[in-house]
């Protein structure tokens, strides 16, 4: 896996879609998700050449620390909760069993962090699928979760938000996309992407 093909491939799709994940969050939230989220990638994006030098479990904690020092809102807090924990529990050379158990350790510490449970509307509702798909294994699996978390950050548009101002919108909420799934949908699919090419 070539780390910095992956980290430039993930950072450019959430700058790409600022204006997408802004309106989402207008609907919902206090409508400065999209930003938020350009602002953490585009100072990763500053810190190429540190990353370039570091492992992968020091780059993954490298970013989480990015993102809290620099996103504003709750996003500093989950993002790079979840990335310092995939950090921690990541072996040097994953495989899709070790990254499945990664991500059941970051649900986790989400979960502690927001005090929120899969089914409330959150990116939580993403990361649990996709932990299942890897967990299971089997052929195609890297297309079978990009499909996964697209899927699954559609589905969050029919859940009661739970937690966040979408929470105060009652059944106004519904039919939106929770802004912080679709963001994680968008770095799976990216990853996916990189993963891909990589396999070429």
């Amino acid at each position: 896996m070539e780390l910095n093909a992956v980290i430039e491939a993930a950072t450019k799709t959430l700058v790409d879609h600022v204006e997408e994940l802004t309106e989402l969050d207008a609907a919902i939230g206090d409508g400065d998700h999209g930003l938020n989220m350009k602002r953490g990638a585009e100072a990763i994006q500053a810190k190429r050449d540190v990353l370039a030098g570091q492992s992968l479990n020091d780059a993954l904690k490298t970013m989480g620390m990015t993102c809290m020092n620099t996103v504003g809102g709750s996003s500093g807090p989950v993002f790079g909760t979840l990335l310092v924990t995939l950090g921690k529990e990541l072996p040097p050379q994953p495989t899709s069993a070790a990254l499945a158990r990664a991500l059941a350790a970051g649900i986790a510490a989400l979960s502690r962090l927001g005090k929120v449970e899969v089914g409330q509307k959150t990116l939580l509702d993403v990361l649990d699928p996709v932990q299942k798909v890897l967990a299971a294994g089997g052929d195609d699996l890297i297309a079978r979760v990009r499909q996964c978390a697209h899927d699954s950050a559609r589905a969050t548009a029919q859940m009661d938000a739970i937690k966040g101002r979408a929470s105060f919108l009652g059944d106004r909420a519904l039919g939106h996309v929770d802004p912080g799934s679709r963001s994680m949908a968008l770095i799976i699919d990216a990853v996916c992407d990189s993963l891909q090419k990589d396999m070429r």
